[in-house]
């Protein structure tokens, strides 16, 4: 695909149809120059963030163009940097895990993936529809639930909180793998019941959902369902709350949370993989008007990748390689 795209551009530019100029390149530059990066549904945190980081990298590492891609986010973003039809990706912590080591999704086909360190927190939101009642998350039995797209993260960790509240995502509930934009539609028409995503904070999907229909909607509390999701699959998960602030609830509501990785291939240049991640901490405060989850990380939780490694162009950053 990656090939393909670039193919086209040339095309078109000797054809005279583009009228955009073609990106910066040069001898010896990774890729010719250009740099993807997988994000994640256009109304999330990745994408928000990965267009910021995107112009970052255009403006302050010579020679690169950088441009941020909308997809189905981890899943799928690991897939495509593992294939090399990205080069940079978004992925949830858990997603990432499972990735390396060959498990879940990636039962028997571990991923060539490494990190450039660990970002924000994302935070486990479930949104119901108030006409229906439910109170507690045993209530979801039954429901038309949007889980996320696919193969996503948020797909995966539905799944499994799900099972935590001895709910059977596959017999149980009507399953919806819809994207965050899909899945608020649904919410307002009245054809999906609640949905279950992960993300920073706020979530702009989400966010748009709660202000457009005041009233309508509430967040359940999750936290009853962190010892029996961390006594399956491990400490990846935490403990969290989402502040009364974020999404003008009446109080802070329990929820549970999970780190975002940066990913690349191993085969990234060390000195392109020391600029990308350097450039994550040169321009933090502008990452933050991007969004503000982009304050949310330094440089010691930064390191904190296992079992994901880190690019040794990433170590030598942080000065532990």
């Amino acid at each position: 695909m990656r090939r393909l795209a670039a193919v086209l551009l040339v095309c078109a530019l000797l054809a005279g149809c583009g009228s955009t100029a073609p990106p910066r390149a040069g001898a010896g530059l990774w890729h010719g120059g250009r740099i993807y990066i997988a994000t994640g549904n256009t109304t999330g945190v990745y994408y928000q963030f990965g267009g910021g980081y995107a112009d970052l990298i255009t403006k302050h590492v010579p020679g690169y163009e950088a441009r941020a891609e909308a997809t189905g986010a981890s899943g799928e973003n690991i897939t495509r940097v593992a294939t090399g039809d990205m080069d940079v990706a978004f992925s949830i912590a858990d997603t990432a895990a499972d990735a390396v080591t060959g498990k879940g999704a990636f039962e028997g086909r571990p991923q060539k993936v490494v990190a450039l360190g660990r970002l924000y927190r994302s935070y486990a939101q479930v949104v119901v529809r108030n006409n229906l009642r439910v109170t507690k998350f045993a209530d979801l039995r039954g429901k038309r639930i949007s889980t996320g797209s696919a193969g996503s993260g948020a797909d995966v960790f539905a799944g499994r909180l799900l099972f935590a509240g001895g709910i059977n995502p596959d017999t149980d509930i009507v399953r919806q793998r819809l994207s965050l934009p899909e899945t608020t539609k649904g919410m307002l028409a009245g054809t999906t019941d609640a949905l279950i995503f992960t993300g920073g904070l706020p979530t702009p999907g989400i966010a748009d959902l709660l202000a457009s229909a005041p009233g309508q909607f509430s967040l359940l509390p999750l936290d009853e369902l962190l010892k029996p999701l961390s006594f399956r699959y491990g400490t990846v998960y935490g403990a969290g709350k989402l502040p009364k602030s974020t999404y003008d609830t009446p109080a802070d509501v329990d929820t549970i949370v999970i780190g975002n990785l940066l990913l690349v291939s191993p085969d990234m240049p060390d000195q392109l993989a020391y600029d990308l991640t350097k450039i994550l901490f040169d321009y933090q405060v502008e990452l933050s008007r991007v969004h503000p989850e982009g304050a949310n990380y330094d440089k010691a939780g930064a390191v904190t990748t296992d079992p994901v490694p880190l690019h040794p162009g990433a170590a030598r950053f942080y000065g532990s390689g």
